[in-house]
């Protein structure tokens, strides 16, 4: 029997280095992970450079590469990828920029860059919407809440760049940095002011919100300062379904992730309680994708929380978080007709705290699939699997071919 659906998913971040604290094992290895287990054994593994070996992938470029667009064609910036997530409509030549609700002191010093890790900024945003006037540049603004401290920003007008740098000094006890055009072109010095006052502004209007003034009266972080980085120009995708002759829709708290699945033509599918964190609703976003695979020929579902343990050098609690998945990965072993693709989009390891250029590991479950002798996840169990090591872009055209929808090259 061949398969006719392919579902991806993407456990965001979850590859990693040998950590102390785990006794110099994964957390992937050493979480109990006896669904991901069985689906390792009857499947056939590799380990996969999302974009090239040596390259860090973002989430951003690794996400198009396992959808099969070349970052380095179609990749401008994160902005533009995060606003389309958030719900706003990015016609090509619009500028987005991705960003963070932090907190800043009175004095102008930065002190958590993502205030306390706030929940539900929609009625700040609302407020920075309807607040910030833009009108003496010429521009048309929309900034949206994005999952957590995130949020989004798009520019439309004439004569703008996205060559501009970023407010982020990256690190908290410092203040926030001036954007300032990369390129000393009129396009990007406009841009590079639009932005400083959109900041001032907006910052203003935070400083003085009840949200803000109830989170210091009962000893929270106020959200009280943007900051914003990843400027893009929106660029065109070819539709998935013109590309591949497939219906597909992307499940995902990260607005990123939605995004990308917006500009490609993915149906975005909410999903009650998921948060992209530690308490995301996973069996949840499992439940829709079933649904789903119902009526689409495709579906991407990308569960993100051992990346943020990652990000925060929490060996246990990226392990105890892989286990937890595992266990809503259960209705998978009984799904029928079906090409299971699972992977990383980069590794997160909690000794450096960011994204590193370790190959991930991978593993492709159904109909079809000859077989290895792996019986684990991991990085080190599948580098001995029957995919060997494979590039990000080889992973749907190998799914596709599986289901029968690959081309012949050649007569």
């Amino acid at each position: 029997m061949t398969a006719t659906k392919i579902l991806f998913v993407v456990l965001d971040g979850i590859s990693d280095r040998p950590c102390p604290a785990l006794g110099g094992m994964t957390p992937l290895a050493a979480a109990k992970k006896p669904v991901l287990d069985r689906l390792a054994k009857e499947g056939i593994c590799g380990i996969m450079d999302t974009i090239a070996p040596g390259v860090r992938p973002g989430s951003d470029t690794a996400h198009l590469a396992l959808l099969g667009y070349n970052p380095y064609t179609y990749y401008t910036g994160r902005g533009p990828l995060e606003c389309e997530g958030t719900g706003i409509h990015m016609e090509p030549g619009m500028i987005g920029f991705r960003c963070n609700y932090a907190t800043i002191s009175r004095d102008g010093i930065i002190t958590d860059r993502r205030a306390g890790r706030i929940h539900d900024t929609t009625a700040l945003s609302m407020a920075i919407q309807e607040g910030v006037d833009l009108e003496n540049f010429n521009v048309e603004f929309t900034f949206r809440s994005g999952a957590g401290h995130r949020a989004s920003l798009a520019l439309k007008g004439e004569g703008l760049g996205y060559c501009v740098s970023s407010n982020d000094p990256k690190k908290d006890g410092v203040a926030p940095l001036n954007v300032k055009p990369v390129k000393q072109t009129t396009g990007d010095q406009k841009t590079a002011a639009v932005c400083n006052e959109f900041i001032r502004q907006s910052s203003r209007i935070l400083f003085d919100h009840t949200i803000n003034r109830e989170r210091l009266k009962n000893g929270f972080p106020p959200a009280n300062i943007v900051l914003i980085r990843g400027a893009g120009e929106m660029g065109h995708f070819e539709p998935f379904t013109k590309k591949y002759g497939l219906s597909g829709s992307v499940i995902s708290a990260a607005s990123l992730i939605t995004g990308i699945g917006n500009a490609v033509g993915l149906v975005r599918v909410p999903v009650e309680g998921i948060t992209g964190s530690q308490d995301s609703n996973i069996p949840g976003k499992i439940s829709a994708a079933l649904r789903e695979l119902k009526n689409k020929d495709f579906v991407l579902v990308n569960i993100k929380g051992a990346d943020e343990s990652g990000h925060d050098g929490l060996a246990e609690q990226k392990r105890d978080f892989i286990s937890k998945t595992d266990a809503a990965l259960a209705p998978l072993l009984d799904i029928p007709d079906c090409i299971i693709v699972v992977c990383a989009d980069h590794s997160t390891p909690c000794t450096i705290k960011d994204h590193s250029a370790d190959p991930v590991p991978v593993l492709i479950h159904g109909d079809g699939v000859r077989v290895d002798d792996v019986e684990r996840f991991d990085e080190y169990a599948c580098a001995k699997g029957g995919l060997n090591r494979i590039c990000g872009a080889a992973l749907l055209p190998t799914a596709l071919d599986l289901i029968n929808k690959a081309h012949k090259f050649g007569a």
